[in-house]
């Protein structure tokens, strides 16, 4: 099987070196001839993924025809705010059974649409039956050392998920299905807006209480969006809702996390994002939740707080003042007294 994986930052990179590791013929696509030769030289992506060793076979290339044309399965591993260009620019290169699976987290700016819609857009209305998402509790730094992880690949057509499934599938990288691509991809966004609150919560030095009481309210916004988007309840507990949420939340390797913690230190986005070599893909994720709970009506007041943090300079300390004192309420809407 030939593989190309558009995008060499450390989880393109990750992929591209397990792919590799079950003997396919497997190339690595990048914008930068400079990164390029970095690689070639010294064997590893320094700048995304040290102390990695990338496989000889592994083939690396700046051509983007290259990396895509005759291929049987394409990796889009680039921020969300690239995949709708990106796919109007390999749409030419492939082949119309090609398979295209995303792996970034996020929603579209403007349109507010899942990555997966905008992918099925930009190449053509029947190419649902080829597209497919893989999301989970994955750190890049922790499967290219083969440590063991889980994750899930979800698909219109479950064919296809389970041939995904058997592709990417290892023996410390265990794939389970899914059918709901809604929830899926909703999980693996919106997880990133609750570990900015997290990472503020970190960065104003409060304790496992304040943390535990973030994670499990904001598993509730989550599905509460999610519900109304016509994902599946169920779906938020598994690997790419609570299982990415938990993860994201506490990890050191998480962006996400660290741009909340700067936050909560007193620093601002820009100074933040100003320093950063790789995207925290909450940052942009928060503006479009925030939006879409506008558009649904949907309660949202941890993802309304940090959308008035990054957005409007508002004070991360008032912010948790302002959660902690909402009117009252019944924890979940299922057990509220009659």
């Amino acid at each position: 099987m030939k593989i190309g994986v558009i995008g060499a930052g450390s989880w393109g990179t990750s992929l591209a070196i397990l792919l590799v590791g079950k003997k396919f013929d497997v190339t690595l696509w990048m914008r930068r001839e400079e990164l390029r030769q970095k690689m070639v030289q010294a064997h590893e992506n320094s700048d995304y993924l040290p102390g990695v060793f990338l496989p000889k076979s592994l083939k690396l290339t700046t051509d983007l025809e290259n990396a895509v044309r005759e291929k049987d399965l394409i990796v889009l591993a680039i921020p969300s705010h690239a995949v709708k260009e990106m796919a109007g620019r390999i749409k030419k290169f492939l082949r119309g059974d090609t398979i295209v699976v995303n792996t970034a987290k996020g929603l579209a700016e403007g349109s507010l649409k899942r990555l997966s819609e905008v992918i099925i857009e930009k190449l053509q209305p029947d190419s649902s039956c080829r597209i497919a998402v893989l999301s989970g509790p994955n750190h890049a730094e922790e499967v290219s050392r083969c440590m063991p992880a889980a994750t899930v690949v979800a698909a219109h057509d479950a064919a296809l998920a389970e041939k995904v499934q058997d592709i990417f599938m290892t023996s410390y990288f265990r794939v389970y299905t899914n059918s709901d691509i809604i929830g899926v991809e909703l999980g693996g966004a919106l997880k990133n807006v609750i570990a900015l609150g997290a990472g503020v919560c970190d960065g104003l030095n409060y304790g496992d209480n304040t943390k535990a009481a973030l994670l499990t309210r904001g598993l509730v916004e989550i599905t509460r969006l999610g519900l109304v988007l016509g994902a599946k309840r169920g779906t938020f507990s598994g690997l790419t809702g609570f299982g990415d949420l938990f993860v994201t939340c506490n990890s050191t390797h998480s962006r996400n996390r660290y741009v909340g913690m700067m936050l909560g230190k007193g620093h601002t986005i820009e100074e933040i994002t100003s320093e950063m070599k790789m995207v925290a893909e909450g940052i942009k994720t928060t503006r479009a939740a925030y939006e879409l709970s506008l558009r649904h009506g949907v309660e949202m007041p941890i993802t309304k707080e940090m959308y008035a943090i990054i957005f409007q300079k508002g004070n991360p300390r008032a912010a948790v003042t302002n959660l902690m004192q909402r009117k009252k309420t019944h924890e979940t809407e299922e057990t509220a007294f009659e």
